[in-house]
């Protein structure tokens, strides 16, 4: 899999030795894809998803301390990209977190998780 130059410039993106990005869990390729997906629809620029997702890992220094893991960056980068761009709210995308982590605690081992929309 080739990923468009413009994504495999992605600062400190994990890439494999055939230049697809590389993941440790299923919601890191979900929040991937749901950035490019928002891009393809033309919420943003990619150097503005750029330059986002840079202040964000910039926050590390140099990574000699306590960091956060590169997609819980990119996380982070895309729900402020989102509210910068007011296709979401800050306290809607803290709310639909807490109902996800809710429910994920809610649901057996194994289970889909089901988040309830009443």
């Amino acid at each position: 899999m080739t990923l468009h130059e413009d994504v495999q410039s992605t600062p400190r993106l994990p890439l494999d030795q055939d230049g697809g990005p590389v993941f440790s869990a299923p919601w890191e390729a979900r929040v991937f894809a749901m950035t490019l997906k928002a891009h393809e629809a033309g919420m943003f620029k990619w150097n503005e998803w750029a330059e986002t997702l840079g202040a964000e890992l910039a926050k590390d220094g140099d990574g000699s301390g306590e960091t956060l893991d590169y997609y819980d960056h990119w996380l982070n980068a895309f729900e402020k990209l989102l509210s910068a761009k007011n296709v979401a709210a800050a306290n809607q995308l803290s709310e639909l977190k807490e109902a996800w982590d809710e429910a994920a605690r809610a649901t057996p081992h194994g289970e889909p998780i089901i988040l309830d929309r009443s």
